[in-house]
């Protein structure tokens, strides 16, 4: 029987969406992509759901990437990227007003990375292994990579990583700030849970309004940027302080 690549559970006001193609660490496939745009917008659209948490099943790696057997093999170049027009996946996660966490272990590359870039936290087991190594494959990150890793580690790592495609370690990323805390293999799941919990406990409207003036300080001006803070704001105090769990 074929595995399900993409799992998606629910538990409580957490969603949980799992990488399901243990053969290949996890790489991502055409379907793989159409399947979380599906759970990405049950995960915006569905109210009971406070935080997302995506992980990768088996013990080698959070994702290798792209699966690169379906490179010349799936849709035409010019319908693969209408596809991606249409289901923006990659930008539909950086709209979710609501927190997501990645948690890594052992290979997070590609497009594995990319998703993890796309999330509020990055939780790394000590074995991880965290790169965008597709300049060796004669391409270049597609799914968000050399914009999202430059505005989350300084500069000169970004054209590192992406220039020479070589990897870094969970103990380097955490130094650099690419991920938010490292632990064991066998604690990564409770770390994450823990860290869901905290979340869930904020008030709903405030995680919502705070994201979205996060998102507008890269999008804006400065001056811009405090205008939406400040209507933001508004609108909470609108509201009262704490309402909207």
């Amino acid at each position: 029987m074929t595995e399900n690549p993409l799992l998606y559970e629910k538990d409580g006001a957490v969603a949980r969406v799992t990488l399901n193609r243990t053969g290949a660490i996890n790489a991502f496939t055409i379907e793989m992509r159409d399947l979380l745009w599906e759970h990405l917008g049950a995960i915006r659209d569905d109210p009971d759901i406070r935080v997302a948490i995506f992980r990768g099943a088996g013990d080698r790696g959070f994702s290798a990437g792209a699966d690169i057997a379906e490179f010349g093999s799936g849709p035409s170049l010019y319908d693969s990227r209408r596809a991606r027009r249409e289901r923006d996946v990659w930008g539909l996660m950086l709209t979710i007003d609501k927190p997501l966490i990645a948690q890594l272990h052992g290979f997070a590359l590609g497009a594995g990375l990319e998703l993890s870039l796309c999330c509020d936290f990055r939780i790394a087991a000590d074995d991880a292994v965290l790169g965008l190594p597709e300049v060796k494959l004669g391409y270049i990150p597609s799914a968000g990579g050399t914009q999202l890793l430059p505005r989350a580690v300084r500069s000169s790592l970004a054209r590192e990583m992406i220039l020479t495609g070589e990897p870094i370690g969970s103990r380097r990323a955490l130094a650099a700030g690419l991920v938010h805390a490292v632990t064991t293999t066998a604690r990564l799941d409770d770390e994450a849970s823990l860290l869901a919990a905290k979340l869930c406990a904020q008030p709903r409207s405030a995680i919502g309004a705070a994201k979205r003036a996060l998102a507008a300080s890269l999008e804006t001006s400065l001056e811009s940027g405090l205008a939406v803070e400040r209507a933001l704001a508004g609108a909470l105090q609108a509201q009262g302080a704490g309402d909207g769990r």
